[in-house]
């Protein structure tokens, strides 16, 4: 029997200089090169993704405190999975297998069906695509609900970008961002304040 790689089998894009490995294990990216410059600083096809690099992240994002939330008047208890802090982090997509719909050399659609389990009573139909043109790669999601009745979903990414250095501290990050969030010794959100002269 073949080696079984922690990330399941490499899914690879091109288009002109720009290079994409997708992860089938939770659909996430492995590295994204344009050149010979790396814009994530991935992880190897034979390793774990280290502190969710390059995963998808739903049907939430970030952490639920204690694992526990309400929706629809019902209260429910997600494993806890960041168990020093006790939360649930990250959604429950992250280690799944996703399959390949649609695949060409620069475009890949990857699909997950998200059953109802525990915590999550819900189900959930998730699509990615990852596509590669000459403005770069453009990563595009849809969720669609399965089941018949209302349900929370949220969505996140967990890339990590890389300029080629050691560390980042001379670097100057632009984003159209207004507010900021402040969270708790736990992560967890607390309070929106605006980013003006922070």
């Amino acid at each position: 029997m073949p080696y079984a790689l922690h990330s399941g089998e490499p899914i690879e894009l091109r288009a002109g200089e720009q290079r994409v490995v997708v992860a089938e294990v939770g659909a996430g990216l492995r590295s994204y090169t344009v050149g010979d410059h790396d814009v994530l600083d991935g992880y190897a096809a034979d390793e774990l993704a280290p502190s969710g690099r390059g995963q998808v992240l739903a049907p939430w994002p970030n952490r639920i405190e204690d694992g526990t939330y309400e929706f629809g008047g019902t209260q429910h208890q997600l494993p806890l999975n960041e168990v020093p802090a006790r939360n649930a982090i990250h959604g429950l997509v992250r280690w799944s297998a996703w399959s390949a719909a649609e695949h060409s050399p620069d475009r890949v659609l990857l699909e997950h069906t998200l059953h109802p389990q525990p915590g999550y009573p819900f189900s959930l139909a998730l699509g990615i695509e990852y596509s590669l043109s000459q403005e770069g790669l453009r990563v595009t999601s849809t969720a669609m609900n399965l089941g018949p009745e209302a349900c929370p979903y949220g969505f996140g990414m967990h890339p990590y970008l890389t300029m080629g250095t050691e560390n980042v501290d001379e670097l100057i990050l632009r984003a159209p961002g207004r507010t900021v969030l402040q969270t708790n010794g736990r992560g967890i959100p607390v309070r929106s304040e605006p980013v003006e002269r922070t």
